[in-house]
Protein backbone atom coordinates (compact mmCIF):
# COMPACT_ATOMS: atom_id res chain seq x y z
CA UNK A 1 0.00 0.00 0.00
CA UNK A 2 1.42 3.38 -0.99
CA UNK A 3 2.06 6.18 1.43
CA UNK A 4 -0.90 8.17 0.11
CA UNK A 5 -3.33 5.36 0.76
CA UNK A 6 -1.85 4.70 4.19
CA UNK A 7 -2.24 8.39 5.04
CA UNK A 8 -5.84 8.43 3.83
CA UNK A 9 -6.66 5.32 5.84
CA UNK A 10 -5.11 6.88 8.93
CA UNK A 11 -7.15 10.05 8.45
CA UNK A 12 -10.36 8.04 8.03
CA UNK A 13 -9.54 5.94 11.09
CA UNK A 14 -8.88 9.07 13.11
CA UNK A 15 -12.19 10.58 12.02
CA UNK A 16 -14.02 7.39 12.96
CA UNK A 17 -12.41 7.42 16.40
CA UNK A 18 -13.25 11.10 16.92
CA UNK A 19 -16.85 10.57 15.83
CA UNK A 20 -17.15 7.58 18.12
CA UNK A 21 -15.82 9.57 21.06
CA UNK A 22 -18.09 12.56 20.36
CA UNK A 23 -21.07 10.29 19.75
CA UNK A 24 -20.31 8.43 22.95
CA UNK A 25 -20.11 11.64 24.90
CA UNK A 26 -23.47 12.79 23.47
CA UNK A 27 -25.07 9.46 24.26
CA UNK A 28 -23.62 9.46 27.77
CA UNK A 29 -24.84 13.04 28.26
CA UNK A 30 -28.32 12.09 27.06
CA UNK A 31 -28.35 9.00 29.26
CA UNK A 32 -27.18 11.06 32.23
CA UNK A 33 -29.92 13.62 31.58
CA UNK A 34 -32.50 10.85 31.20
CA UNK A 35 -31.37 9.38 34.51
CA UNK A 36 -32.04 12.64 36.35
CA UNK A 37 -35.44 13.30 37.90
CA UNK A 38 -37.49 15.98 36.17
CA UNK A 39 -37.36 19.67 36.92
CA UNK A 40 -40.26 21.34 38.73
CA UNK A 41 -41.76 24.74 37.93
CA UNK A 42 -44.43 25.76 40.44
CA UNK A 43 -46.23 28.99 39.51
CA UNK A 44 -48.75 30.70 41.76
CA UNK A 45 -50.65 33.93 41.25
CA UNK A 46 -52.42 36.11 43.77
CA UNK A 47 -56.23 36.32 44.09
CA UNK A 48 -57.04 35.36 40.50
CA UNK A 49 -60.72 34.57 40.08
CA UNK A 50 -61.87 31.07 39.13
CA UNK A 51 -63.93 32.60 36.31
CA UNK A 52 -61.40 35.18 35.15
CA UNK A 53 -59.55 33.09 32.58
CA UNK A 54 -61.21 32.37 29.23
CA UNK A 55 -60.23 28.70 29.51
CA UNK A 56 -62.52 28.54 32.57
CA UNK A 57 -65.19 30.99 31.50
CA UNK A 58 -66.05 31.41 27.81
CA UNK A 59 -67.70 34.74 28.59
CA UNK A 60 -64.54 36.25 30.11
CA UNK A 61 -63.17 39.30 28.28
CA UNK A 62 -59.66 38.75 29.65
CA UNK A 63 -56.90 37.98 27.13
CA UNK A 64 -54.70 35.15 28.42
CA UNK A 65 -53.33 33.12 25.48
CA UNK A 66 -50.41 31.57 27.34
CA UNK A 67 -52.48 30.10 30.16
CA UNK A 68 -54.98 28.88 27.58
CA UNK A 69 -52.10 27.21 25.76
CA UNK A 70 -50.84 25.67 29.01
CA UNK A 71 -54.31 24.20 29.55
CA UNK A 72 -54.35 22.80 26.01
CA UNK A 73 -50.91 21.23 26.45
CA UNK A 74 -51.74 19.66 29.81
CA UNK A 75 -54.69 19.17 32.11
CA UNK A 76 -57.13 21.84 33.28
CA UNK A 77 -58.32 21.19 36.82
CA UNK A 78 -61.90 22.13 37.61
CA UNK A 79 -62.06 20.95 41.25
CA UNK A 80 -58.66 21.88 42.63
CA UNK A 81 -58.66 23.46 46.09
CA UNK A 82 -56.32 25.67 48.02
CA UNK A 83 -56.10 24.52 51.64
CA UNK A 84 -56.93 28.01 52.90
CA UNK A 85 -58.73 30.99 51.34
CA UNK A 86 -56.11 33.57 52.26
CA UNK A 87 -52.60 34.35 50.97
CA UNK A 88 -50.34 33.64 53.95
CA UNK A 89 -51.98 30.42 55.04
CA UNK A 90 -52.39 29.11 51.50
CA UNK A 91 -48.64 29.46 50.87
CA UNK A 92 -47.73 27.81 54.17
CA UNK A 93 -49.93 24.82 53.29
CA UNK A 94 -48.47 24.58 49.80
CA UNK A 95 -44.86 24.58 50.97
CA UNK A 96 -45.35 22.24 53.96
CA UNK A 97 -47.94 19.83 52.58
CA UNK A 98 -49.82 20.34 55.83
CA UNK A 99 -53.04 21.96 57.01
CA UNK A 100 -52.98 25.19 59.05
CA UNK A 101 -54.03 23.37 62.21
CA UNK A 102 -50.84 21.28 61.95
CA UNK A 103 -48.28 23.90 60.92
CA UNK A 104 -49.79 26.58 63.17
CA UNK A 105 -49.97 29.54 60.76
CA UNK A 106 -53.75 29.94 60.64
CA UNK A 107 -54.15 33.67 59.96
CA UNK A 108 -52.95 36.27 57.51
CA UNK A 109 -49.76 37.95 58.75
CA UNK A 110 -50.72 41.48 59.83
CA UNK A 111 -48.87 44.61 58.71
CA UNK A 112 -45.15 45.25 58.73
CA UNK A 113 -44.70 43.66 62.15
CA UNK A 114 -46.39 40.43 61.08
CA UNK A 115 -44.82 40.15 57.64
CA UNK A 116 -41.35 40.82 59.02
CA UNK A 117 -41.82 38.56 62.01
CA UNK A 118 -41.11 34.84 62.36
CA UNK A 119 -44.35 33.77 60.70
CA UNK A 120 -44.35 30.05 59.91
CA UNK A 121 -42.73 27.94 62.64
CA UNK A 122 -39.02 27.57 61.71
CA UNK A 123 -39.25 23.90 62.66
CA UNK A 124 -41.61 23.22 59.76
CA UNK A 125 -39.82 21.65 56.81
CA UNK A 126 -40.50 23.25 53.45
CA UNK A 127 -40.58 21.64 50.03
CA UNK A 128 -37.14 22.94 48.92
CA UNK A 129 -35.59 21.53 52.10
CA UNK A 130 -36.91 18.10 51.18
CA UNK A 131 -35.67 18.46 47.60
CA UNK A 132 -32.19 19.28 48.87
CA UNK A 133 -32.15 15.82 50.45
CA UNK A 134 -33.37 13.98 47.35
CA UNK A 135 -31.12 11.31 45.77
CA UNK A 136 -30.27 13.94 43.15
CA UNK A 137 -30.30 17.18 45.17
CA UNK A 138 -32.18 19.99 43.45
CA UNK A 139 -31.03 23.53 42.72
CA UNK A 140 -33.77 25.74 44.18
CA UNK A 141 -34.95 29.28 43.50
CA UNK A 142 -37.83 31.44 44.75
CA UNK A 143 -38.91 34.53 42.81
CA UNK A 144 -41.84 36.60 44.02
CA UNK A 145 -44.13 36.90 47.03
CA UNK A 146 -42.99 35.18 50.25
CA UNK A 147 -45.56 36.25 52.89
CA UNK A 148 -44.86 33.57 55.54
CA UNK A 149 -42.38 35.46 57.72
CA UNK A 150 -39.17 37.36 57.06
CA UNK A 151 -37.40 37.58 60.40
CA UNK A 152 -33.81 36.25 60.47
CA UNK A 153 -34.09 32.50 60.11
CA UNK A 154 -37.39 32.74 58.25
CA UNK A 155 -36.20 34.00 54.87
CA UNK A 156 -36.25 31.89 51.70
CA UNK A 157 -32.48 31.33 51.56
CA UNK A 158 -32.64 30.13 55.18
CA UNK A 159 -35.42 27.69 54.39
CA UNK A 160 -34.10 25.66 51.50
CA UNK A 161 -33.82 28.06 48.58
CA UNK A 162 -30.43 28.70 46.98
CA UNK A 163 -31.52 32.10 45.73
CA UNK A 164 -34.37 34.56 46.10
CA UNK A 165 -35.67 37.69 44.42
CA UNK A 166 -38.94 38.92 45.83
CA UNK A 167 -40.84 40.64 48.61
CA UNK A 168 -41.56 39.76 52.21
CA UNK A 169 -45.10 41.09 52.42
CA UNK A 170 -48.51 40.05 51.18
CA UNK A 171 -48.63 42.83 48.58
CA UNK A 172 -46.56 45.75 47.37
CA UNK A 173 -46.67 48.54 44.82
CA UNK A 174 -45.94 47.06 41.40
CA UNK A 175 -43.46 49.79 40.41
CA UNK A 176 -41.78 51.36 43.45
CA UNK A 177 -41.96 48.14 45.51
CA UNK A 178 -43.08 49.56 48.82
CA UNK A 179 -45.17 47.78 51.43
CA UNK A 180 -46.65 50.47 53.63
CA UNK A 181 -43.72 52.89 54.06
CA UNK A 182 -41.06 50.24 53.77
CA UNK A 183 -39.06 49.23 50.71
CA UNK A 184 -39.99 45.60 50.20
CA UNK A 185 -37.91 44.10 47.40
CA UNK A 186 -34.99 41.81 48.25
CA UNK A 187 -32.32 39.62 46.76
CA UNK A 188 -30.64 36.79 48.57
CA UNK A 189 -28.36 33.85 47.96
CA UNK A 190 -27.65 31.08 50.40
CA UNK A 191 -24.88 31.75 52.97
CA UNK A 192 -25.09 35.51 52.38
CA UNK A 193 -27.10 38.29 53.95
CA UNK A 194 -30.40 38.96 52.19
CA UNK A 195 -30.25 42.55 50.94
CA UNK A 196 -32.55 45.21 49.57
CA UNK A 197 -32.87 45.20 45.79
CA UNK A 198 -33.57 48.61 44.26
CA UNK A 199 -35.22 48.33 40.84
CA UNK A 200 -37.40 51.43 40.90
CA UNK A 201 -39.70 51.68 37.91
CA UNK A 202 -39.54 47.99 36.92
CA UNK A 203 -42.85 46.17 36.85
CA UNK A 204 -42.78 43.49 39.54
CA UNK A 205 -44.44 40.79 37.41
CA UNK A 206 -41.73 41.14 34.76
CA UNK A 207 -39.00 41.44 37.36
CA UNK A 208 -39.96 38.08 38.90
CA UNK A 209 -40.35 36.43 35.50
CA UNK A 210 -36.90 37.68 34.46
CA UNK A 211 -35.35 36.27 37.63
CA UNK A 212 -36.99 32.88 37.03
CA UNK A 213 -35.88 32.82 33.39
CA UNK A 214 -32.32 33.66 34.41
CA UNK A 215 -32.39 30.81 36.95
CA UNK A 216 -33.81 28.31 34.45
CA UNK A 217 -31.28 29.26 31.77
CA UNK A 218 -28.34 29.02 34.19
CA UNK A 219 -29.43 25.57 35.37
CA UNK A 220 -29.79 24.20 31.84
CA UNK A 221 -27.15 21.60 31.06
CA UNK A 222 -25.68 21.52 34.56
CA UNK A 223 -26.63 17.91 35.16
CA UNK A 224 -28.69 18.81 38.23
CA UNK A 225 -32.49 18.95 38.49
CA UNK A 226 -34.00 22.25 39.58
CA UNK A 227 -37.06 23.52 41.43
CA UNK A 228 -38.33 27.00 40.59
CA UNK A 229 -41.04 28.44 42.85
CA UNK A 230 -42.54 31.47 41.09
CA UNK A 231 -45.20 33.11 43.32
CA UNK A 232 -46.32 36.23 41.44
CA UNK A 233 -47.91 39.03 43.44
CA UNK A 234 -50.22 39.74 40.48
CA UNK A 235 -53.10 40.26 40.21
CA UNK A 236 -53.37 41.32 43.87
CA UNK A 237 -55.49 44.44 44.25
CA UNK A 238 -53.85 47.85 44.81
CA UNK A 239 -53.49 48.93 48.42
CA UNK A 240 -53.71 52.59 49.44
CA UNK A 241 -51.18 51.96 52.22
CA UNK A 242 -48.47 51.15 49.65
CA UNK A 243 -48.88 54.35 47.65
CA UNK A 244 -46.79 57.47 47.83
CA UNK A 245 -48.45 60.83 48.55
CA UNK A 246 -50.60 61.79 45.59
CA UNK A 247 -50.25 58.39 43.89
CA UNK A 248 -53.64 57.01 42.81
CA UNK A 249 -54.81 53.70 44.21
CA UNK A 250 -55.49 51.88 40.96
CA UNK A 251 -54.56 48.68 39.14
CA UNK A 252 -51.07 48.90 37.62
CA UNK A 253 -49.83 47.42 34.35
CA UNK A 254 -47.25 48.48 31.73
CA UNK A 255 -48.49 50.84 29.03
CA UNK A 256 -47.89 48.26 26.31
CA UNK A 257 -50.05 45.74 28.19
CA UNK A 258 -52.99 48.14 28.00
CA UNK A 259 -52.30 48.84 24.35
CA UNK A 260 -51.98 45.14 23.46
CA UNK A 261 -55.57 44.52 24.54
CA UNK A 262 -56.96 47.68 22.96
CA UNK A 263 -57.00 49.92 26.02
CA UNK A 264 -55.40 53.24 26.86
CA UNK A 265 -52.95 53.41 29.79
CA UNK A 266 -55.19 56.21 31.09
CA UNK A 267 -58.21 53.89 31.26
CA UNK A 268 -60.21 54.59 34.43
CA UNK A 269 -62.51 51.57 34.59
CA UNK A 270 -61.11 49.30 37.37
CA UNK A 271 -62.25 46.07 35.72
CA UNK A 272 -60.55 46.99 32.44
CA UNK A 273 -57.38 47.95 34.27
CA UNK A 274 -57.53 44.59 36.06
CA UNK A 275 -57.71 42.89 32.68
CA UNK A 276 -54.44 44.59 31.71
CA UNK A 277 -52.84 43.29 34.94
CA UNK A 278 -53.92 39.72 34.17
CA UNK A 279 -52.76 40.06 30.55
CA UNK A 280 -49.33 41.24 31.76
CA UNK A 281 -49.22 38.26 34.12
CA UNK A 282 -50.13 35.87 31.31
CA UNK A 283 -47.47 37.41 29.07
CA UNK A 284 -44.82 37.00 31.78
CA UNK A 285 -45.81 33.35 32.30
CA UNK A 286 -45.52 32.86 28.55
CA UNK A 287 -41.95 34.15 28.62
CA UNK A 288 -41.05 31.78 31.45
CA UNK A 289 -42.56 28.82 29.60
CA UNK A 290 -40.70 29.98 26.49
CA UNK A 291 -37.41 29.69 28.36
CA UNK A 292 -38.11 25.96 28.77
CA UNK A 293 -38.47 25.70 25.00
CA UNK A 294 -35.28 27.63 24.17
CA UNK A 295 -33.27 25.54 26.63
CA UNK A 296 -34.78 22.24 25.55
CA UNK A 297 -36.34 21.47 28.93
CA UNK A 298 -40.05 21.25 28.10
CA UNK A 299 -40.22 17.47 28.20
CA UNK A 300 -38.18 17.24 31.39
CA UNK A 301 -40.15 19.77 33.44
CA UNK A 302 -43.32 19.33 35.50
CA UNK A 303 -45.24 22.62 35.41
CA UNK A 304 -48.05 23.43 37.82
CA UNK A 305 -50.01 26.69 37.90
CA UNK A 306 -52.56 27.76 40.52
CA UNK A 307 -54.10 30.79 42.19
CA UNK A 308 -53.41 31.03 45.92
CA UNK A 309 -57.13 31.60 46.63
CA UNK A 310 -60.17 32.90 44.81
CA UNK A 311 -60.84 36.51 43.89
CA UNK A 312 -62.12 38.63 46.76
CA UNK A 313 -65.81 39.52 46.62
CA UNK A 314 -66.17 41.91 49.57
CA UNK A 315 -68.04 44.66 47.69
CA UNK A 316 -65.14 47.10 47.77
CA UNK A 317 -65.63 49.52 44.89
CA UNK A 318 -62.83 49.37 42.33
CA UNK A 319 -61.06 46.59 44.24
CA UNK A 320 -63.21 43.47 44.11
CA UNK A 321 -63.41 43.12 40.34
CA UNK A 322 -62.14 39.55 39.88
CA UNK A 323 -64.77 36.95 39.03
CA UNK A 324 -65.27 33.47 40.45
CA UNK A 325 -68.16 32.50 38.16
CA UNK A 326 -69.99 30.15 38.61
CA UNK A 327 -68.83 29.78 42.22
CA UNK A 328 -70.21 31.52 45.28
CA UNK A 329 -68.46 34.35 47.17
CA UNK A 330 -64.65 34.59 47.26
CA UNK A 331 -61.39 34.93 49.20
CA UNK A 332 -61.29 34.65 53.01
CA UNK A 333 -64.47 32.54 52.97
CA UNK A 334 -65.03 28.78 52.84
CA UNK A 335 -67.53 29.07 50.03
CA UNK A 336 -66.35 27.55 46.75
CA UNK A 337 -65.28 30.95 45.41
CA UNK A 338 -62.71 31.27 48.16
CA UNK A 339 -61.33 27.74 48.00
CA UNK A 340 -61.75 26.26 44.53
CA UNK A 341 -59.16 27.87 42.27
CA UNK A 342 -57.99 27.92 38.68
CA UNK A 343 -55.18 25.40 38.26
CA UNK A 344 -53.51 23.41 35.50
CA UNK A 345 -50.57 21.06 35.06
CA UNK A 346 -48.32 20.14 32.14
CA UNK A 347 -45.93 17.22 32.06
CA UNK A 348 -45.25 15.97 28.52
CA UNK A 349 -45.22 12.18 28.07
CA UNK A 350 -47.04 11.82 31.39
CA UNK A 351 -50.16 14.05 31.36
CA UNK A 352 -52.51 13.86 28.38
CA UNK A 353 -52.66 17.15 26.50
CA UNK A 354 -56.02 18.86 26.39
CA UNK A 355 -57.49 16.86 29.25
CA UNK A 356 -59.91 18.20 31.87
CA UNK A 357 -60.19 16.73 35.36
CA UNK A 358 -63.07 17.24 37.77
CA UNK A 359 -61.80 14.95 40.53
CA UNK A 360 -60.91 17.02 43.62
CA UNK A 361 -57.49 17.31 45.17
CA UNK A 362 -55.74 20.17 46.95
CA UNK A 363 -52.58 22.22 47.36
CA UNK A 364 -50.89 20.08 50.08
CA UNK A 365 -50.79 17.29 47.50
CA UNK A 366 -48.25 19.22 45.45
CA UNK A 367 -45.46 18.68 47.98
CA UNK A 368 -46.01 14.93 47.74
CA UNK A 369 -46.12 15.13 43.92
CA UNK A 370 -42.79 16.95 43.88
CA UNK A 371 -41.20 14.41 46.21
CA UNK A 372 -42.39 11.61 43.93
CA UNK A 373 -40.95 13.36 40.89
CA UNK A 374 -37.67 13.79 42.79
CA UNK A 375 -37.66 10.04 43.59
CA UNK A 376 -37.60 10.90 47.24
CA UNK A 377 -38.25 8.16 49.80
CA UNK A 378 -40.68 10.23 51.81
CA UNK A 379 -41.78 7.40 54.10
CA UNK A 380 -38.25 6.99 55.43
CA UNK A 381 -37.61 10.72 55.72
CA UNK A 382 -40.88 11.51 57.47
CA UNK A 383 -40.10 8.97 60.18
CA UNK A 384 -36.47 10.06 60.60
CA UNK A 385 -35.53 10.56 64.22
CA UNK A 386 -38.93 9.35 65.32
CA UNK A 387 -40.48 12.69 64.36
CA UNK A 388 -43.44 11.07 62.62
CA UNK A 389 -44.19 14.16 60.53
CA UNK A 390 -47.78 13.99 59.28
CA UNK A 391 -48.54 15.23 55.77
CA UNK A 392 -52.06 16.07 54.69
CA UNK A 393 -51.08 15.80 51.05
CA UNK A 394 -51.39 12.57 49.09
CA UNK A 395 -49.74 11.65 45.82
CA UNK A 396 -51.85 13.14 42.97
CA UNK A 397 -49.62 11.93 40.12
CA UNK A 398 -51.63 8.75 39.40
CA UNK A 399 -54.73 10.94 39.22
CA UNK A 400 -53.02 13.39 36.85
CA UNK A 401 -51.39 10.80 34.64
CA UNK A 402 -53.85 7.90 34.67
CA UNK A 403 -57.18 9.34 35.80
CA UNK A 404 -59.35 7.59 38.34
CA UNK A 405 -60.69 8.71 41.69
CA UNK A 406 -59.36 11.32 44.08
CA UNK A 407 -56.86 10.00 46.63
CA UNK A 408 -58.86 11.76 49.38
CA UNK A 409 -61.95 10.66 51.26
CA UNK A 410 -62.72 14.24 52.32
CA UNK A 411 -61.37 17.80 52.54
CA UNK A 412 -61.46 19.89 55.72
CA UNK A 413 -61.42 23.70 55.71
CA UNK A 414 -61.48 26.23 58.54
CA UNK A 415 -60.62 29.92 58.42
CA UNK A 416 -61.55 32.37 61.16
CA UNK A 417 -65.22 31.60 61.90
CA UNK A 418 -65.82 29.93 58.53
CA UNK A 419 -65.73 26.16 58.13
CA UNK A 420 -66.48 23.61 55.44
CA UNK A 421 -66.01 19.99 54.49
CA UNK A 422 -66.26 18.32 51.10
CA UNK A 423 -66.81 14.57 50.80
CA UNK A 424 -67.50 13.17 47.36
CA UNK A 425 -69.75 15.64 45.57
CA UNK A 426 -71.33 16.85 48.82
CA UNK A 427 -70.23 19.86 50.88
CA UNK A 428 -71.26 21.40 54.19
CA UNK A 429 -70.56 25.08 54.97
CA UNK A 430 -71.19 27.50 57.79
CA UNK A 431 -69.97 31.04 58.40
CA UNK A 432 -70.14 30.89 62.20
CA UNK A 433 -70.02 28.05 64.76
CA UNK A 434 -73.39 29.17 66.07
CA UNK A 435 -75.05 28.66 62.66
CA UNK A 436 -76.59 25.47 61.35
CA UNK A 437 -74.65 23.63 58.66
CA UNK A 438 -75.78 24.13 55.08
CA UNK A 439 -75.50 21.23 52.62
CA UNK A 440 -74.88 21.44 48.89
CA UNK A 441 -74.56 19.00 46.01
CA UNK A 442 -71.57 20.36 44.09
CA UNK A 443 -72.19 18.00 41.21
CA UNK A 444 -75.32 19.91 40.21
CA UNK A 445 -74.90 23.12 42.22
CA UNK A 446 -71.31 24.45 42.19
CA UNK A 447 -72.70 27.89 43.02
CA UNK A 448 -74.00 26.60 46.38
CA UNK A 449 -77.43 28.12 45.84
CA UNK A 450 -79.74 25.36 47.11
CA UNK A 451 -79.39 24.26 50.72
CA UNK A 452 -80.32 20.56 50.96
CA UNK A 453 -79.75 20.19 54.71
CA UNK A 454 -83.40 19.44 55.45
CA UNK A 455 -84.02 17.29 52.39
CA UNK A 456 -80.86 15.18 52.77
CA UNK A 457 -80.62 14.71 56.53
CA UNK A 458 -78.71 11.42 56.35
CA UNK A 459 -76.08 12.93 54.03
CA UNK A 460 -75.77 15.95 56.32
CA UNK A 461 -75.27 13.66 59.32
CA UNK A 462 -72.48 11.78 57.54
CA UNK A 463 -70.63 14.95 56.58
CA UNK A 464 -70.94 16.49 60.04
CA UNK A 465 -69.54 13.29 61.55
CA UNK A 466 -66.65 13.44 59.08
CA UNK A 467 -66.02 17.08 60.01
CA UNK A 468 -65.98 16.18 63.70
CA UNK A 469 -63.54 13.36 62.96
CA UNK A 470 -61.20 15.86 61.28
CA UNK A 471 -61.53 18.24 64.23
CA UNK A 472 -60.54 15.50 66.63
CA UNK A 473 -57.62 14.44 64.44
CA UNK A 474 -56.39 18.04 64.13
CA UNK A 475 -57.25 18.98 67.74
CA UNK A 476 -59.37 21.90 66.53
CA UNK A 477 -61.24 23.81 69.24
Amino acid sequence: MGFGRIYQAAVVLRLVVILAIVSGRCINKELAAADLPNNILLITCDNLGYGDLPCYNSESSIVAPNLSRLAREGVRLTSFYTASPTCTVSRACLLTGRLPQRHGLERQLPGVEGNYGVGLNPQERLLPQFLKRAPHPYATGCFGKWNIGFAPGSRPTERGFDEFVGHASGNMDYYHHHYRRQHDLYRGVVSQETEHLFREGEYSTDLFADAAINFIERQSGKGQPWFCYLPFNAPHFPSAGNKRPGQPTRWQAPDDAFEAIGLSPTETDPRKRYEAVVFALDRAIGRVLGSLETTGQVNSTFVFFMSDNGAFRLNRKGIDVGRNHPLRSGGVTCWEGGLRVAAMARWPRHIAAGSVMNEPFWSPDLLVACLEIARFDSSKELQAGGSGLVLDGKNPLPLLTQGGASPHRSFFFAYRSHAALRMGHWKIVRERPSEAWQLFDLRTDPGESTNLAVKERNVLKQLVAEYDSWKEKLAVQ
